[in-house]
């Protein structure tokens, strides 16, 4: 379905040049007595590059048809990583290319949410917190306060993070897998 450039709003996947990219930001200009044009940041999904492009107001743009899917990691053998659509069962394998960054953060049994283009997975999303247990940190000080500064941490995935000082080695923690950022202590 084609719409014109005008319509562009951020979040949107549109088609490129043959392939879906996400609009980062946009902004509507129009200088004077020129034409409008919208000015826009791009993301490709299948590559994972970023760029701008200017739009003119009369173009016409096709929106990406996406689908997402409900996936489970099951294993990785070698760069290859497993897993299983929970809604059909399917099993299909991406690569660590694909993964990027996500990769590191994935375990047997998670549960994560995949975006399909032209019935092929292009990207994923992972949960907002996971927990994980500390595995490698330096010792705990006596006077370490919640607002004191932070110190590494190893964790059982074998991801580094940075940690506040009074955490000690085998107690679980919430990690955001997006920004790599310590939550919180975990509850058991």
């Amino acid at each position: 379905m084609a719409f014109p450039a005008t319509q562009i709003r951020r979040g949107m996947v549109l088609v490129f040049e043959g392939d879906p990219c996400r609009v980062i930001e946009f902004r509507h200009h129009t200088p004077g007595n020129l034409r409008a044009m919208v000015q826009a940041k791009l993301k490709n999904l299948r590559s994972g590059s970023s760029f701008e492009h200017r739009f003119r107001a009369a173009d016409t743009i096709e929106k990406a048809s996406m689908e997402t899917h409900d996936l489970e990691f099951l294993y990785q053998g070698g760069d290859t990583y497993h897993f299983m659509n929970t809604e059909n069962y399917d099993q299909l394998e991406m690569d660590e290319e694909m993964l990027g960054d996500n990769a590191q953060w994935m375990q047997p049994g998670m549960k994560i949410q995949a975006e399909y283009y032209n019935g092929r997975p292009i990207g994923i999303e992972l949960p907002n917190s996971m927990t994980l247990e500390v595995v490698d940190t330096s010792a705990v000080m006596k006077t370490a306060t919640k607002n004191a500064s932070s110190k590494p941490a190893k964790l059982e995935n074998g991801v580094t993070i940075n940690v506040p000082e009074f955490i000690k080695v085998g107690e679980k923690v919430r990690v955001n897998p997006s920004t790599g950022e310590y939550q919180d202590r975990a509850k058991d």
